[in-house]
């Protein structure tokens, strides 16, 4: 079995329990649309491939098993002008729950990690960006991390920089409360009020005091190194995804663009999972 064959073996299943329309035929009948689940399998295996929404159709066209696994036929591939309209019915809200679901094919430790990283926005022509006034040219990403398998839990996009770090690692491991024992983050995080709000969420905080006074070499030497140092797993995943699905984004409006990074870190997942 080829490896793409196995990445949709994957995506397929995830994709079907996360919409709940698995029991439905992935091609129209009778006039209706496409299945969900079909269409988020064909986004996946569009940012597993990095290419274009035509391109993506063109190469389907020629493989008829992987086109058979999302229960579609050569005949029955959307063009790629409704491909990447159906883009826009994909909510973060069910790209999150993706991510989550993705991640449970690593069996997750509890103990994670969080860090931020920046994607660029640059593939748009100048004079796209001169008409649309499209100025900001990076987004930033804040990835939660575990730590043993090195599985994207959660996200966080922005456009803009505003907003602490520290907040935005609050927020994020409240949406993760249940499922954390500990989170280890840089010397970036260093906020007593974001240790305060994880220990009222049963989460042990792992990071770094700077030293402003005496008392926070023995706030440091508390903390357990070996945990401590799985911190920079974040850093790695970063860099993992940047280099295997590209450090750009495609999209050109925000919205878009938050949901592809999603997806991105969907296929980081599966791709990991058919690996071990």
């Amino acid at each position: 079995m080829t490896q793409i064959s196995r990445f949709i073996g994957e995506v397929v299943p995830v994709a079907q329990n996360v919409t709940g329309d698995g029991d439905e035929s992935a091609a129209p009948e009778g006039g209706g649309g496409f299945a969900d689940y079909a269409l988020v399998s064909l986004h996946c295996l569009r940012i597993y491939l990095d290419t274009s929404y035509r391109m993506t159709i063109d190469l389907l066209k020629e493989m008829p098993q992987i086109t058979g696994e999302i229960g579609l036929s050569a005949a029955d591939l959307p063009s790629p002008s409704t491909l990447c309209k159906a883009f826009d019915r994909i909510s973060m809200s069910v790209c999150r729950v993706l991510l989550r679901q993705s991640a449970k094919l690593h069996d997750p430790s509890e103990h994670a990690a969080i860090d931020a990283t920046f994607y660029e926005r640059d593939r748009a022509s100048r004079h796209y960006c001169h008409r649309t006034n499209y100025r900001v040219q990076t987004l930033k990403v804040t990835k939660l991390v575990d730590t043993a398998t090195q599985a994207v839990l959660d996200l966080h996009c922005s456009t803009t920089l505003e907003g602490s770090d520290a907040d935005l690692a609050e927020q994020i491991a409240r949406r993760n409360a249940g499922d954390l024992r500990s989170l280890a983050a840089d010397k970036g995080y260093d906020k007593q009020q974001l240790r305060e709000r994880l220990r009222e969420l049963d989460i042990r905080p792992l990071i770094k005091h700077r030293i402003f006074a005496p008392y926070d070499h023995a706030h440091n030497a508390r903390i357990d190194d070996d945990r401590y140092a799985q911190r920079s797993m974040a850093e790695t995943v970063n860099s993992a995804v940047k280099r295997s699905l590209g450090y750009a984004v495609r999209a050109r409006t925000w919205y878009r663009e938050f949901r592809e990074i999603a997806l991105m870190c969907v296929v980081y997942n599966i791709k990991q999972a058919i690996k071990q």
